[in-house]
């Protein structure tokens, strides 16, 4: 049996969330009174059944059991990637970037490029998610694209930065090693349709696919994230177990029960008294792009301008990300003094991977010899402690969510909790959270600059837009 199948050992890693610096009772009147989640009973409890009636249609929730079928094929192709390239580059934008980062961050060595080649958990990984020339070019100068493989990941296939990003280095990988530029590719698409398929099968690249239903922001638990992932030595199937592992917790209709649905609803709460900003604050630099993630899927499902009937609402919350201790010395000022229009998530470990002490020196400077004795462990913990402590006391919304370590199983926890907490905050605001229609809007507006055909009118829209004065300019 591996550990994530024992049922104690499951139990001993659930993630917690304490809300407890929601409530009147701890921040004052601008808290959340116990009756006004009582009160509500009838919305937790629609929402808990439009969820339900729903699950067919979002498929990511099946993907704690649906990927398992594929993980064997996905470590045949990581080993192979691990035993005959040095450098693994991500070719992928949104969703499926901010991903594979995420995981990255969390579960390989915080330094793991920097890493000497024995010392490596697998090759070095680069994800590229931006179309920076600068940057793009860069990368020509600290890789060897003979010894580099590639996953370009977009399941339309005709994402314009992931497919300029194709051009640009299949291009250079055919002037390297000529008709070998193939073994060095690796396709991430719909299975049907789009660009990228077609040239994979006219191609013969190895290629895993994005299920029906499966929305990018939605993707990290299917081949989008899990190549990436098992190429770097991270144990998928420990993730996907993880997340099932909530999925039971997130699936029980009572809020009191369920920390997904409960997150959501303080956070609709929340949006009603004004607080239209989200933090989220990790106590943990292996949690740091956490808050990359959670900000594209919270921002991108709940940002609608109209709900389910049409109306125009404007609803929304934005995602703020923050890394403690770092910006207790940039942006907690405004936390505990500033405008009460925010709802901070701290998230925090209960027990790192590392304990490391703080030596005795400089005994005679009691400012400074009061640390002598104490972990690092100690006085990270300390802060977000006293960080709670102090926004609490201000009068600030705040709530905690703690990992008791950062493994496999409480990452695979906290992603899919983070995705049911999403899809029931869009029951609660009576909208799709899951699609884009912001997005298209920009993607069609570039087409249309750039020449594609069949984009006429959005031309002849861009050519109307009033023109910019000089004199508005500085």
């Amino acid at each position: 049996m591996k550990r994530w199948e024992d049922k104690a050992w499951q139990s001993s890693m659930r993630i917690r969330l304490d809300f407890n610096n929601m409530l009147t009772s701890h921040v004052g009147s601008r808290g959340i009174a116990p009756n006004e989640i009582a009160e509500k009973s009838a919305l937790w409890e629609a929402a808990a059944r439009g969820v339900a009636a729903k699950r067919d249609q979002m498929k990511w929730r099946e993907l704690p059991y649906t990927q398992n079928e594929i993980v064997k094929e996905l470590q045949e192709t990581a080993a192979y990637i691990r035993a005959n390239f040095d450098t693994f580059v991500v070719l992928g934008i949104g969703g499926s970037a901010l991903g594979p980062i995420a995981v990255q961050q969390a579960l390989s060595h915080l330094r793991h490029n920097d890493l000497p080649a024995a010392k490596r958990n697998g090759p070095k990984l680069y994800v590229e998610d931006n179309i920076d020339p600068e940057r793009l070019a860069s990368l020509f100068d600290v890789i060897d694209i003979k010894r580099t493989a590639f996953n370009v990941i977009t399941k339309s296939g005709s994402t314009s930065e992931t497919m300029s990003q194709l051009l640009l280095f299949t291009s250079a990988l055919r002037e390297a090693v000529g008709e070998n530029w193939t073994k060095h590719v690796v396709a991430t698409t719909d299975h049907r349709a789009g660009n990228l398929i077609t040239i994979a099968r006219e191609n013969g690249l190895r290629t895993f696919f994005v299920p029906d239903g499966v929305g990018g922001r939605f993707s990290e638990l299917c081949p989008v994230g899990l190549l990436c992932a098992a190429v770097c030595g991270i144990d998928i199937e420990e993730l996907l177990g993880g997340a099932a592992y909530m999925d039971a917790l997130a699936s029980e209709p009572n809020i009191w029960e369920n920390p997904a649905y409960m997150a959501a609803a303080l956070e609709y709460i929340a949006m009603g008294k004004g607080c239209n900003i989200g933090v989220l604050m990790p106590y943990a630099d292996s949690l740091k792009y956490m808050a990359d993630w959670y900000a594209q899927l919270w921002a991108e499902s709940l940002g609608k301008s109209r709900n389910e009937e049409g109306a125009l609402i404007y609803a929304g919350q934005t995602p703020v990300k923050a890394l403690g201790v770092t910006d207790q010395h940039s942006q907690v000022q405004l936390y505990t003094e500033g405008p009460f229009d925010k709802v901070l998530t701290f998230l925090g470990v209960e027990r790192y991977r590392k304990e490391l002490a703080i030596p005795h020196a400089y005994d005679h400077l009691a400012d400074v010899a009061f640390l002598s004795g104490h972990t690092f462990n100690e006085l990270i913990q300390s802060e977000q402690r006293a960080t709670e402590y102090a926004v609490t006391k201000s009068g600030h919304l705040n709530k905690t969510i703690t990992l008791p370590e950062v493994n496999a199983f409480t990452i695979g926890e906290l992603l899919y909790m983070f995705e049911v907490q999403t899809a029931f905050a869009g029951e609660l605001l009576h909208i799709n959270a899951f699609d884009q229609p912001g997005v298209e809007e920009g993607k069609n507006a570039t087409y249309a600059l750039l020449g594609k055909q069949g984009y006429d009118a959005k031309r002849q829209e861009l050519s109307a837009a009033p023109a910019k004065e000089a004199a508005n300019t500085i």
